[in-house]
C-alpha cells in the first residue's frame, strides 16, 4: 500500500511492526558482541525499550499523532535498558517531539522529526562515539533528507532510510577498530536496522499483531478487588505508610500558561508543609503532567493540583498493601525501608552472595541485574521510591547500565541522586569497604568512593562463545577468557591458568596487597580448594580472600589493590 500521510494509528502500527521484527531477530543482535562473552544483551535491551513504548500507546485508539507520540515516548523513556536502549529512547523522544503537535504528517514532516531525533540522541550522550547506533541513525536521516521532497510518500521515506541505514551499519566495522578486529558490526545499529525493516513490512501490507507484547500498563479485566490482600490493613490498623498516589494531569489554558509552565511549582507543593510528600517523581511533557508521590493526605494533593488543570487518570493505593506484597509480614523490614536517612546507597548486583555482602556493607536497596539483564530506568526509579533519603548514591556496576541510572536520576525529584561511574562489581565492593559518612559532606563521601574505584583493578573470567581475535589475543570457542579493567587480555583452555595469567597482568602486581575473589555459582568446592592452592603458590605476597558470589556468566570476579 502507498501511504501519503502518517496518522496516529499508522505510526503506532509502524512502531509495533518494528518492535516485532526486532523481537524476531533478538538473538542475532545479541550475538554481535565485540567480546565473545555469553552475555549479549543489546537486542534484549532494545526490545524492552521499544516494547515499553508500544505498551504505553497500545490502549490509545486515536488517529492523531499527538495522542500516540506522548505515551509512546514516555513508555520508552521509562523502559529504557542499556546504552543502546537509552539512546533508542532518546531517538524516539526527539521524533515524537517533532510530531507531537500534528494530527498527521507528510514525508517532509517526518524528515524534520527524525532530525530532531538525531539532535536529541547525540545530546543525551556525553561523548558520542561514531560507528554505533548514533551513526547509523544520523547517516540514514541525513540521506533521507536529501532524497525527500513534497511529492514523496511515507513509503519513500522509510525505503530511503533503510537503504542508507543498512549501508551505514555495514560500515561500522570500519569506523571502530574493536569491531574490525572482532569481525562484527555494531549491535545497536543492527537492532535499529531491524526496527526499520519491520516498519517497511507494515507499509508493504504485513498485518500487525499487538499480542506479542505483554501490556503491563493496560487496565486489567480482572476484578481489582479480587487481587487486594484485605489482611494487609485491618479495622484497627494505623496508617503508617500513607498512600501511593499517581495521576496524569492535563494542563488547562484557562488556568496556566502552558508554554511557560514550570514543573517545579508542582514539586514545591508536594514537598511543602501541607502535603509533606516523599518519593516524588514529577514530569511535564507539553501539556501533560505525570506525578507519583507518597502522602498521608492524597485528597489535599488532588485539591492543589486542580489549580493547574484537570485529571486524566488517578490511582491511589494504601502503601500497607505494597509493603505486604514486597516483603511479606515483616513490619520491621518495612520500617527499615522507610527510615529517613540523609544518605542512602543503591547498587545493581546479581548473585546471592554478592547481594548479601553488599547489604552487610550498608547498601540500602539492591536492584537485581548486571550482565545479560540490565535494569531499566523505571527499575532505578522504583528503587529510589523505596527509600526515604535526602541523598541517594547509585552504583550501576556495569558500563551498559550507567546511562539508564543517570536517566533515572534526572527524572527523579524525590531526592538528590548521585551516580557513581562504577563499571564492575569488584569496583563497587572496594568502594563499599571505604564507606564513611562521618564527614557529613556529600562531595567528600562521593569523592572517597571514586578514589577507591580508581585505585582498584578488577578482573573477570568467563567462557568464550565463538572463535575471534580481540586485542591481538587469539580466542577459540570454549576457551576461558580473562578481562582486566575492560580489556580482554587472556585466553586459556584451563580456568585456573586463565585466572593466574590475568592476575599476573595487573600493573605493579608485586606492590599490591589485597586480592578478593568472588566465585560464580558454577564453581565447585573442589575448584575452590585448587584456587586457594594456586593463590598461595603464585601470589604469596597477597592477602587473598575467596568468597561465594553466586553470580552467573562469570566464574571468577576479582578486585586487587
Amino acid at each position: 500500500m502507498v501511504t501519503k500521510t502518517l496518522n496516529g494509528s499508522t505510526f503506532k502500527s509502524l512502531v509495533v511492526s518494528g518492535a516485532k521484527c526486532l523481537r524476531d531477530n533478538i538473538e542475532e543482535v545479541n550475538n554481535l558482541n565485540v567480546f565473545p562473552v555469553p552475555d549479549g544483551d543489546t537486542g534484549t535491551n532494545m526490545c524492552h525499550t521499544i516494547e515499553g513504548g508500544v505498551a504505553s500507546a497500545k490502549g490509545v485508539n486515536s488517529d492523531k499523532l499527538s495522542d500516540i507520540c506522548k505515551p509512546m515516548s514516555s513508555g520508552m523513556l521509562l523502559g529504557a535498558r542499556g546504552n543502546s536502549g537509552v539512546i533508542l529512547s532518546q531517538i524516539f523522544r526527539g521524533i515524537c517531539k517533532g510530531l507531537q503537535d500534528k494530527e498527521e504528517a507528510t514525508a517532509i514532516d517526518l524528515v524534520r522529526a527524525y532530525e530532531l531525533g538525531v539532535k536529541q540522541a547525540y545530546g543525551a550522550v556525553v561523548t558520542p562515539v561514531e560507528g554505533t547506533i548514533l551513526t547509523v541513525f544520523r547517516e540514514a536521516t541525513e540521506y533521507t533528507a536529501e532524497h525527500i521532497d513534497f511529492s514523496s510518500t511515507i513509503n519513500d521515506f522509510y525505503h530511503f532510510h533503510l537503504q542508507k541505514a543498512a549501508q551505514s551499519l555495514a560500515n561500522t566495522i570500519n569506523l571502530l577498530p574493536v569491531l574490525k578486529e572482532a569481525g562484527v558490526i555494531d549491535s545497536g545499529g543492527a537492532g535499529y536496522v531491524r526496527i526499520v525493516e519491520g516498519m517497511i513490512k507494515f507499509l508493504e501490507g504485513e498485518e500487525v499483531d499487538l499480542s506479542f507484547i505483554e501490556d503491563s500498563k493496560s487496565e486489567s479485566s480482572v476484578d481489582t478487588a479480587a487481587a487486594v490482600d484485605f489482611s494487609a490493613f485491618g479495622p484497627d490498623d494505623e496508617l503508617k505508610f500513607g498512600y501511593c498516589t499517581e495521576f496524569i494531569l492535563r494542563l488547562q489554558n484557562s488556568k496556566v500558561d502552558i508554554d511557560n509552565f514550570d514543573i517545579q511549582k508542582v514539586i514545591d507543593i508536594l514537598n511543602g508543609d501541607d502535603i509533606k510528600g516523599d518519593s516524588i517523581v514529577a514530569l511535564c511533557d507539553d501539556s501533560v503532567v505525570k506525578v507519583h508521590v507518597h502522602t498521608k493526605d492524597p485528597g489535599k494533593v488532588l485539591d492543589h493540583m486542580r489549580q493547574f488543570g484537570e485529571f486524566l487518570t488517578i490511582k491511589i493505593e494504601n502503601m500497607a498493601l505494597q509493603h505486604n506484597e514486597q516483603i511479606g509480614d515483616s513490619e520491621l523490614e518495612a520500617e527499615r525501608l522507610k527510615e529517613h536517612k540523609k544518605y542512602a546507597l543503591v547498587a545493581v548486583a546479581t548473585g546471592d552472595g554478592i547481594k548479601e555482602q553488599f547489604t552487610e556493607f550498608g547498601v540500602d536497596a539492591i536492584i537485581d541485574g548486571g550482565q545479560s539483564m540490565n535494569p531499566s530506568t523505571e527499575d532505578f526509579i522504583k528503587a529510589f521510591k523505596s527509600l526515604d533519603a535526602e541523598n541517594i548514591i547509585v552504583f550501576p556496576n556495569n558500563k551498559n547500565i550507567i546511562m539508564a541510572a543517570k536517566q533515572a536520576a534526572a527524572l527523579y525529584k524525590g531526592s538528590h541522586v548521585e551516580v557513581i561511574g562504577s563499571t564492575t562489581i569488584p569496583q563497587c565492593y572496594s568502594a563499599l569497604t571505604m564507606l564513611d559518612y562521618s564527614s557529613d559532606d556529600l562531595t567528600i563521601i562521593v569523592g572517597n568512593f571514586k578514589e577507591a574505584i580508581d585505585r582498584v583493578s578488577s578482573g573477570e573470567i568467563t567462557t568464550s562463545i565463538r572463535n575471534t581475535t580481540v586485542n591481538k589475543v587469539e580466542i577459540k570457542k570454549g576457551d576461558y577468557i580473562g578481562i582486566l579493567d575492560g580489556k580482554l587480555l587472556v585466553s586459556n583452555k584451563d580456568k585456573l591458568e586463565a585466572l593466574k595469567s590475568l592476575i599476573s597482568k595487573v600493573k605493579d602486581i608485586n606492590e599490591k596487597e589485597v586480592l578478593i575473589i568472588l566465585c560464580g555459582k558454577n564453581v565447585s568446592e573442589e575448584e575452590k580448594e585448587s584456587l586457594q592452592e594456586m593463590l598461595s603458590d603464585s601470589f604469596p605476597q597477597l592477602e587473598c580472600g575467596v568468597m561465594d558470589g553466586g553470580q552467573d556468566v562469570y566464574d571468577y570476579l576479582f578486585s586487587i589493590e
